[in-house]
């Protein structure tokens, strides 16, 4: 989702192919999962671009839609590429992205509006799609894999860098049930690599870090080996597709 941005890393990314029986070592009594690129993905870009123009009361025809979606990718579309500049005059709005909402919407508004779309309140409508669960799409494996861990007992929590609340995503989506914390960076003050974060998380579910697993996309979530927990970095993949979500139960379920 939104991401903060992030130092090198220190550490290579844990994959399943490569680190999983590594990790399988320790006892899994807790499941961190990021929400951008992990649970769920953002709408198609065009799809994106259709949707807000709409809510403007403007059609677009295709072609439009596609060249508008290209050019705000480029400026830097929040859960999308990071921006391929940011202006000075959001320099601060930018570094504060994932730490207040006012920052988050000022930031991520104030790229879209370096794009002359022509539309009266067309970065708006662009930002307010975020806002909406009909703006994202839970992965195919995302219900599975959380009912699942459900199931066995396994509590989970998302920790998520973000400027927004998601809860009423997962409401709309049937989710929430499954989930028992939600750890978003705008409402701790932390982001993620910081460990502070992931131990925030932990002490929210009442585990501790040594037993806990970190899914995630980016390094940022990799970070969570500084916590103490085990990571497992999954590939990023495009709205409907499967994203490995499965090698979590691999992982945390006994076999």
């Amino acid at each position: 989702m939104p991401d903060h941005a992030e130092p090198p890393q220190t550490r290579p990314p844990v994959s399943p192919e490569t680190d999983a029986p590594r990790a399988s070592r320790r006892p899994v009594k807790a499941v961190l999962f990021d929400f951008h690129g992990t649970l769920a993905q953002v709408e198609e870009p065009r799809q994106w671009v259709l949707a807000a123009a709409a809510a403007c009361g403007v059609t677009l025809d295709r072609v439009r839609a596609t060249s508008l979606a290209d050019r705000l990718l480029t400026a830097g579309r929040a859960g999308g590429p990071l921006p391929a500049r940011v202006p000075p005059r959001l320099a601060e709005l930018w570094a504060d992205r994932d730490l207040y909402q006012h920052a988050h919407r000022g930031a991520y508004t104030g790229l879209a509006e370096t794009v002359d779309a022509g539309i009266e309140g067309f970065a708006d409508a662009l930002y307010d799609r975020l806002l909406t669960a009909e703006g994202w799409a839970p992965y195919p494996d995302t219900a599975p894999t959380l009912t699942a861990l459900r199931a066995a007992g396994v509590p989970v929590a998302v920790v998520s860098n973000i400027g927004f609340d998601v809860r009423p995503h997962f409401d709309t989506w049937g989710l929430t049930d499954l989930v028992d914390a939600f750890v978003l960076s705008y409402e701790v003050g932390r982001c993620k690599p910081d460990p502070a974060i992931f131990w925030r998380a932990c002490g929210m579910l009442g585990v501790d870090p040594e037993q806990t697993l970190m899914v995630g996309d980016t390094p940022a979530d990799a970070g969570a080996v500084a916590a103490g927990c085990a990571v497992l970095v999954l590939p990023t993949a495009d709205p409907g597709r499967e994203n490995g979500l499965g090698a979590v139960l691999d992982l945390a379920l006994p076999g």
